[in-house]
This record gives structure tokens, sequence and C-alpha cells, in this order.
């Protein structure tokens, strides 16, 4: 396969993704839209998106992928799971959902390179997103910071919810201080996406994100310490800074962390320690263990699961929890034997991140930001194309006249 630049519309199918996976609930936006309005452009997104990654890649030419092979294996038990229909006729929609999700990242796999180029798309889209997120809160503060979700940043034009919101600019944060200390980009650049996203980080109160970030991070710029210069400097200045700040504003970062909970309601995660526990408790079959309940809404006696493990076991059974513990060992693995790089840095961070957000939010077994995170983690481990050898043409043949071709001499 011949090395070839990306096209530009590339990023528009990215973007289009991200649209698929913002998801169709969340807080009271100032002008109410349906949830079928949304769902409808959402799924048009993800169509649009399939159908123009198709059309810049018609003959099919695909990269090699561990990720993107798990990921289709693990269509397998959502189907069977799904087929009986005991979690009805939305569990094939999201099982034909996931299926299109996955064929277009197939598609794009063409362009996985190596490079930062998806990176800088996920920032772009990511933060387009967090830029919506600001004019809701000041176009109507109120609605973007309601009582019903304890005064935390919601989204106000689209419905986000703030682990949402918190997500987004965990991940737009730590990808471009990456890029600032791999030389990928100018301060003053970064220092315009950073610090907005930070401050809606806080604004959402979400500790997830914020510790999926520092973790992440932490890895990241441990990778490049042995061959970056910068990447030790702001290694040491930030864990100067982290034990000033811990001693200095101990009581307010507490304050923040515990967000107005009781110690009871804190340790057993906002009530998600009784929701594990009665679904873990539940009685299934040897098929339901194996295989799951069906692709659902995450959720277990209409309650959010917001565990991803725990979500691919009732949804997708042993099957699909071993194929995504897969996922992360197979893009671990490879990120350890490559050499350090920003890449790998990059891709440290992304699974990192997304490892320890699994303990409190669900995605990694449906079409979600989460994976997303991932295949971009997969397109920075990706070994470049090797470019095709130049053909040489043969030299002109002289033509030999016919009384010349005989080996008799005369």
């Amino acid at each position: 396969m011949e090395a070839d630049r990306t096209p530009k519309p590339v990023g528009t199918v990215w973007g289009l993704l991200v649209l698929n996976t913002l998801g169709s609930t969340g807080a009271e936006t100032v002008v109410p839209l349906p949830r079928s309005l949304i769902q409808m452009v959402t799924m048009g997104a993800l169509v649009a998106a399939f159908s123009l990654a198709l059309a810049l890649n018609l003959r099919l030419r695909v990269r090699a992928s561990a990720f993107l092979f798990l990921l289709t294996l693990l269509l397998v038990p959502s189907v069977i799971a799904s087929a009986d229909l005991q979690s009805g006729f939305g569990a094939l929609f999201r099982c034909a959902r996931l299926a299109l999700f996955v064929g277009t990242l197939w598609l794009l796999s063409r362009w996985w390179d190596g490079g930062p180029t998806f990176v800088r798309h996920h920032i772009r889209m990511y933060f387009l997103v967090l830029c919506t997120v600001a004019a809701g809160a000041l176009v109507s503060p109120g609605a973007a910071m309601p009582d019903l979700y304890g005064g935390r940043l919601v989204g106000a034009l689209w419905p986000l919810t703030p682990p949402q919101i918190g997500q987004y600019a965990a991940v737009v944060i730590g990808l471009a201080v990456l890029l600032v200390l791999g030389g990928r980009t100018d301060r003053r650049s970064a220092a315009l996406v950073i610090v907005p996203s930070l401050v809606l980080l806080m604004l959402t109160h979400t500790r997830t994100a914020t510790l999926g970030l520092l973790v992440g991070l932490t890895l990241a710029i441990g990778s490049l310490t042995l061959t970056s210069a910068a990447a030790r400097r702001f290694f040491s200045w930030a864990v100067l800074c982290a034990a000033v700040a811990a001693v200095v504003f101990a009581s307010a970062l507490q304050e923040w962390f515990l967000r107005g909970q009781s110690e009871e309601n804190f340790s057993n995660l906002t009530g998600r320690a009784k929701v594990w526990d009665a679904l873990l408790a539940a009685p299934r079959t040897i098929g339901e263990r194996v295989f799951g309940m069906g692709l659902g809404d995450k959720s277990f006696d209409g309650l959010p699961i917001d565990n991803s493990w725990l979500a691919v076991y009732h949804e997708q059974g042993l099957i699909g929890v071993g194929l995504v513990a897969a996922v992360f060992v197979a893009l671990g693995g490879v990120a350890l034997l490559r050499p350090p790089s920003l890449a790998r840095a990059c891709a440290i961070f992304l699974i990192g991140y997304c490892a320890l957000a699994s303990y409190t939010e669900a995605g990694l077994g449906d079409a979600s930001p989460y994976l997303l995170h991932l295949a971009v983690a997969a397109s920075l481990l990706a070994q470049p194309a090797a470019a095709a050898p130049l053909s040489v043409p043969d030299p002109p043949r002289r033509r030999v006249p016919r009384w010349a071709r005989t080996s008799e001499v005369t």
C-alpha cells in the first residue's frame, strides 16, 4: 500500500463520528430539543461518516489492526445476545450502529500512520464541542449550571452531562500539553485551548476526568523523561506546583473533591456500588453470563451502571469482557514495545485515561467517545506505511537490422 497524505475530508468524517457519540440525554437545553430529533441528527451523522469514508476509500484499503479486529469480534456476542430481542428491537439497532461505527474506523485506518493527524482532529472537534458548552454558559448561566446537577456545568445548547464535558476537556488538555512538549505546536496556540478547557473542567467538578488527566499525563510524560529535556522540566515543575497546591489549598481541594457529599455517599461512589452489587447478584443463565443480555442503554433496573466492565458483562457477557480486556492488553503492549516518542506518549495518555475512567464510566462496549480515544491511540501506534519503490523504466532497446541478426560472418 502506497503512502499517501491524509485528505482533508477525513477530518470531517472524524467530526461526524464525534457528533454521533455525543448522545441524546442530558440536561435541559435553552431551546428544547426533542430526543427524537437529537437521535436523528446523531444517527444521520454516523451514516454520513460511513458514506464519506467509503467515498474516500473506494478501493477498501485498510491497515491491519488488532484493535479493530477485536472490536469486530465484539459484534459477535452483541448480535447473539440481542437476537432473542430480550432487550427489545433497540438492541439490534445498537448492534447495527456499532457495526457501522467499526466499519467507518476500518475505512479510516488506511491513513493511520503513527503521525499526529488524528490527534489534531480529535482536539479540534472536542474543543468545538467545549466551545458550545461555553457559549451556553454565557447565554444562560442558570441553565448551564442547574440545581439538578448540584450547580455543576452542563450543556445548555446541546444536552451534555458534567462527566461528558469533563471527559472532553481532560482529553483536550492532555493531548494539547503533549503536543507542546513534543514541539508540534506553539505555547500561545496551546494556551488558547488548554486554559478555557481547564476552566470548564473545574466547573464540571468531575473527579474521574480530573484523576484521569493527572494519571494519564503522569504516565505519558514519564515515558518521555528519558529522551526529552522539556518533558523533564515540565514534570519537575508540575510535581513542585502540585506539592505546594496540596499544602496551601488542601481544604479547598478537599471541598471541591467531595462536592458536598457525606462520607457514606462518597465511599459507595455516589450510589454506584449499590447498583454494581445488585447487578452481580442478579440471577443469570449460562448463556446470559457468556454472551450477555444484549446491547442496551448501560443501565440496570433503570439506574445507570457507570462502570464499563460491568456494563460490558451485563450486555455482552464474559466474552465481551475478555475482548475489551484484550484491547487494552494489545494497545498497552504495543505502546510499551515502541521507542520513546511523542506518538507513544499521546497513546499512553489516552490508554491510561480510558483505563482509569472505565471504573466509573460506561462506554467501552459500544460506540462511544472512549472507543474514539482508543482509536486515536491505535492510529498513533500504527507503523508508517512503506513507500512503494519507484519503478525504473527499462532502457530503450536498439533496433538491430535484419541482416545483422545472423551470427554468421561472411
